[in-house]
């Protein structure tokens, strides 16, 4: 027989297996958590297949830590003499600061095993446990649990009628403590996630460190509150148990946000990845030439405007002479493109002001960098060949070495992934909107440079992280103190 919703703790029954609410809310927010935690680290560049691992691996160890603090603390005695009872979930009794700890744990080992950056990921998954925690607490709702003490029935007159009906317990109403800290988790995620990560003085771990400050705070104040807290007398005042984890949440919180733990997890250099054309190579002159001169191969009565050239600088040679001839020429037409650009680069080739300079210092200081295209791999290794830079850059891929180009991330993310053992840090320069959007798509720290003026405001509506006209502010911007990927999160 099949019951559905056959009572408040049951959302249904069959037979005498019961599936109740409050495993419904725990399963439905964690799914939840692991959705908006997914959209960040994949946004951050990240596989499906490391998301999973990570999350449930997490869920796993956080569920058996929650259920081993319920244990030990809450009442140690009666599972001891009953030890089965240890895996009854279905009765309710798991501590979230138990769950928090061993989750966090595992996530510290697994990131160090995978050569991840810890609080990197902590940041885009860690404030949505919110999320999960608020949808939990209508678990204990359902059960009759983590109630407050006595209140009066006009306590209710806002709230819908079944809440003040299911909050009658022992012969009395009951204050909806669960509630509260529902409410509170709720906007404690908002303002995290959607206000705190705006900030441009964001730095590596404040995200996952205003969760304990936060949660920590809420926790300590509805602890108080509530009448089946487990107590502990310090001598001077009496507390809980659970007030006092999250005065150690706080404190840990503070003095993380503050920059105290810092020295625990350096920020590492971050990877510098940049487009070539227009970038590192003033091949501007070098590219509209080449167009020129197969237009004049192929439309000499055709004249090509400034409008026109400039539409040249960032789409693939495909899409550029799409525009112009039918599809049908446009593999022969990239082909000559491509053989009269290469005969042209020893007269029109040469390095933007002052990138070599820059770029010596940036190498001498321990930078790795790497370059990622939307031309053929051959010609900007000749490229730099020429203009003696070639040992300046880890790796170099045009667009022979990836599958998608840009504005797909897809060579940014797969350059990071396949070459550098931490990269959970890295910043895209480039000089298109093209480029600015690819990087912002692979998580990366966005740089708009600025070579020609009449592109300028191009680049500023697509909204880079930062703008510069001048090789010689790269190293300026890289002194500081920065989260190189919160502007996906």
């Amino acid at each position: 027989m099949i019951e559905i919703f056959p009572d408040m703790q049951n959302f249904i029954k069959i037979g005498p297996v019961a599936i109740t609410w409050y495993a419904i809310f725990i399963v439905s927010g964690a799914y939840i958590a692991y959705y908006l935690s997914l959209k960040n680290l994949k946004k951050m560049g990240f596989s499906v297949d490391d998301v999973d691992t990570l999350f449930f691996g997490a869920l796993i160890f956080g569920i058996a830590g929650a259920r081993l603090y319920y244990v030990l603390f809450f009442d140690l005695g009666h599972y001891l003499s009953n030890p089965m009872s240890i895996l009854n979930f279905r009765e309710g009794g798991l501590a979230i600061h138990g769950g928090l700890i061993a989750g966090v744990g595992y996530g510290y080992w697994f990131a160090k095993k995978r050569g991840l950056n810890f609080m990197h990921w902590a940041d885009a998954i860690v404030p949505n446990i919110l999320i999960a925690q608020a949808l939990g607490r209508w678990g204990n709702f359902m059960n009759q649990e983590a109630f407050g003490g006595v209140v009066t029935e006009a306590h209710f007159r806002f709230l819908p009628e079944f809440i003040k009906n299911h909050m009658f317990i022992n012969g009395a109403y009951r204050a909806p403590t669960f509630l509260y800290e529902s409410v509170l988790n709720i906007v404690g995620w908002i303002l995290i996630t959607q206000f705190l990560k705006k900030s441009k003085k964001l730095k590596r771990g404040d995200l996952t460190f205003s969760y304990l400050i936060w949660y920590g705070a809420i926790r300590f104040i509805i602890e108080g509150m509530r009448t089946d807290a487990l107590p502990l007398n310090l001598g001077f005042v009496e507390l809980r148990v659970a007030q006092v984890v999250s005065v150690l949440f706080v404190i840990v919180g503070l003095f993380g946000f503050y920059g105290k733990f810092r020295r625990f997890y350096p920020s590492p250099k971050p990877v510098l990845i940049f487009d070539f054309d227009g970038t590192i190579m003033d091949t501007q002159a070098l590219i509209l030439e080449t167009f020129r001169r197969v237009f004049e191969n192929h439309k000499p009565d055709y004249t090509l405007t400034d409008e026109d050239y400039y539409s040249f600088l960032g789409p693939t040679l495909y899409d550029s002479f799409a525009r112009y001839f039918d599809i049908s020429e446009v593999d022969a037409l990239v082909a000559e493109y491509r053989e009269i650009n290469l005969k042209l680069h020893d007269q029109y080739v040469k390095p933007m002001d002052h990138v070599i300079e820059v770029l010596e210092d940036l190498k001498a200081q321990g930078y790795k960098m790497s370059i990622v295209s939307s031309k053929l791999q051959a010609p900007i290794l000749y490229a730099l060949e020429l203009t003696n830079m070639s040992h300046l850059f880890e790796v170099v891929w045009g667009m022979d070495n990836y599958e998608k180009i840009k504005p797909d991330p897809d060579g940014i993310i797969r350059i990071m992934k396949e070459n550098f053992y931490d990269r959970s840090s890295f910043i895209y320069l480039g000089d298109t909107v093209t480029d600015i959007e690819a990087g912002k798509r692979a998580g990366a720290f966005t740089i708009g440079y600025v070579f020609d003026k009449n592109r300028e405001q191009a680049l500023i509506d697509s909204e880079p992280n930062v703008l510069i006209d001048d090789w010689r502010e790269l190293p300026k911007i890289l002194e500081g103190d920065h989260e190189w990927t919160y502007n996906t999160i």
